[in-house]
């Protein structure tokens, strides 16, 4: 059995991503709860400068990094089709999937992942709004160019996985975007594994103050 180490399923979206991942490949992983330390809480704060978790262990491999998760997957289990089967498609999911995975740092820190509350009326960063509108336009594109409702078609692929916690931030915090981007955002929450993601983690009763923000 493979053993995937995870971090907090309520503010972990790296967690989330890797998981999602294992989930398109059809591998069943054990669950390894990270340690509650501080170097864990580094990581969820966005004070670390990489970040460790998840880890997929399986078959001799040590894998971390959402997307070396990804393609080692793919490799593994290429008849789950985590990247799309056209080569276009394949790169265009790729790039979108790498530009999620290492900018939108303003994003990231006006916006934290937290899968327990939601808030009707939440003042966002100015400097966060040119992330929302760039997540916008590739969204967009994605769904215009492939017919939706996952961002590559019919399937979901890796590029839903990496953008799945954004989707759950712009719930979480209610931020206004457009009618096709709000329909993507309920296509992921209702999706199975995100679903039941979503109902682990309110169930955990671990909080972490410093996320916990009330306006």
């Amino acid at each position: 059995m493979a053993t995937l180490t995870i971090s907090s399923k309520t503010y972990s979206a790296w967690s989330l991503r890797g998981w999602l991942m294992c989930r398109l490949a059809g591998l069943k992983v054990i669950e390894k709860p990270a340690p509650n330390d501080a170097n864990n809480r580094a990581e969820l704060l966005l004070l670390s400068p990489s970040v460790l978790v998840p880890r997929l262990t399986y078959d001799g491999a040590s894998v971390w990094d959402v997307l070396a998760i990804a393609e080692f997957l793919n490799e593994e289990c290429p008849d789950a089709h985590l990247f799309p089967e056209d080569r276009i498609a394949r790169a265009h999911c790729r790039s979108v999937s790498g530009e999620i995975h290492s900018g939108f740092t303003n994003l990231r820190s006006a916006l934290p992942m937290n899968l327990k509350v939601r808030h009707e009326s939440f003042p966002v960063f100015s400097g966060a709004r040119p992330d929302i509108e760039r997540v916008e336009t590739v969204w967009t594109e994605c769904l215009e160019t492939y017919g939706g409702p996952f961002l590559f078609g019919e399937h979901p692929t890796v590029a839903d996985a990496m953008y799945a916690p954004v989707a759950t931030r712009f719930l979480t915090y209610a931020v206004a975007v457009s009618a096709p981007c709000l329909a993507y955002c309920k296509t992921i929450t209702e999706w199975a594994p995100m679903a039941e993601w979503i109902a682990a983690a309110k169930a955990e009763p671990e909080e972490m103050e410093e996320l916990e923000v009330e306006f």
